[in-house]
């Protein structure tokens, strides 16, 4: 009988016991898993993992720059981590922007910039800074 004349079939045996070449493909596996002079051969690599390891290695990276910059003071006291910051949902306005980033529609910006005279906040109590505001 040829090699053409073959059947496979594929089932599954309740704990495979007595089943011929059962107990030498447990041996091979298990002699294969614990010996450590054979070296792993992966040929592939799911895109997701590697997506998943790269976006990992992104925002660990931006992190580290996010915390050493000077830079964005106000906009790291809303979002410290860059990982959480990622994962919320925020609708991005005109006004939210300028919450976050201290620029914009607040007469302490402007006073800096010397656009207006004074940087008092029309309730007359304190300058208008986003503070202020909140």
């Amino acid at each position: 009988m040829g090699k053409a004349n073959w059947k496979t079939q594929f089932c599954w045996i309740k704990a495979h016991i007595g089943m011929q070449g059962k107990e030498l493909a447990d041996t091979l596996a298990k002699e294969a898993a614990t010996n450590a002079d054979i070296k792993e051969c992966y040929k592939e690599v799911p895109k997701s993992v590697v997506i998943s390891e790269l976006s990992e290695i992104s925002v660990g990276k931006w992190q580290k720059e996010w915390d050493q910059t000077t830079k964005g003071k106000i906009t790291k006291e809303y979002f410290p981590v860059v990982a959480d910051r990622l994962i919320m949902r925020i609708n991005i306005t005109h006004n939210f922007t300028s919450m976050v980033t201290g620029h914009g529609n607040v007469r302490s910006y402007w006073h800096r910039f010397k656009i207006i005279e004074t940087p008092t906040c029309p309730c007359g109590t304190k300058d208008q800074t986003i503070d202020h505001l909140l």
